[in-house]
């Protein structure tokens, strides 16, 4: 299975795992000029900006230390346009979910979701 395909199963396992944690979805895959933003959800008085990033496993590094500072500057970039354009009431806050998975049969699994709040600020 190639990498976006992994990608993108990780993202939607993250949005279901925020769904059942009683988040709203508002986007998922916002683009802007800056960059991209994996979800965008909200949940009591939060709007959570959420970078998902998905592994096979932590053998070479955790998943959040492939957010480096550059990357958190694109995603805030694009936070601060969506937040001008949508004008939430909800105060904003960074996440980052790491999603492993397992493959089997040609089929993914969700290992473990190990979800950060507030994983870095601006």
């Amino acid at each position: 299975m190639n990498s976006s395909m992994i990608g993108y199963f990780g993202e939607r396992s993250a949005a279901a795992y925020l769904r059942e944690k009683g988040y709203e979805i508002r986007a998922a895959g916002y683009r802007s000029r800056f960059g991209e933003i994996d979800i965008i959800a909200a949940k009591k008085g939060v709007i959570a900006f959420v970078e998902v990033k998905t592994r096979r496993g932590a053998d070479f590094a955790a998943a959040r230390e492939h957010v480096d500072a550059h990357k958190q500057r694109r995603i805030i970039a694009t936070a601060e346009q969506y937040l001008a354009s949508v004008r939430p009431k909800e105060q904003p806050r960074f996440d980052v979910a790491e999603v492993y998975v397992d493959e089997h049969a040609g089929k993914l699994y969700v290992q473990h979701i190990n979800y950060l709040e507030n994983a870095f600020t601006l």
